[in-house]
């Protein structure tokens, strides 16, 4: 048998964007200054010009990512789980969940330890 190596979640993560991004040139990453911590990097690392870092605005970056699926686009948009779910939640709910959207939101740390980061990124 194999040995499996066991990688964190956010590692198989950014590797699966990148193994995406060759099969699909249609599929974009989006995050809020994150790139390091979502390990979003590794996609922005092979394909720059499809990663989109959105600055500390989790909802505008919602509302960026629905148009982007509306006209044909794949966004993946990645953040920590109290940002992606309490800061931009109306952005999610009206301009994700409700028309015929294909995007993808992927929320890191939604644990209930700070851990290395601070409490209100939990």
């Amino acid at each position: 048998m194999a040995e499996i190596k066991k990688i964190a979640t956010r590692e198989a993560y950014g590797n699966a964007l990148k193994e995406l991004g060759a099969e699909l040139p249609n599929l974009v990453v989006l995050d809020a200054d994150l790139a390091a911590s979502t390990k979003t990097a590794v996609f922005k690392k092979s394909y720059p010009d499809r990663h989109i870092d959105c600055g500390i605005a989790e909802a505008n970056m919602m509302g960026i990512a629905a148009g982007l699926s509306l006209v044909g686009k794949i966004p993946f948009v990645s953040s920590f789980a109290m940002f992606a779910a309490g800061r931009a939640f109306e952005q999610v709910r009206n301009s994700i969940g409700y028309p015929p959207s294909n995007d993808k939101v992927v929320a890191t740390r939604a644990g209930i330890t700070g851990g290395e980061d601070c409490s209100t990124q939990q």
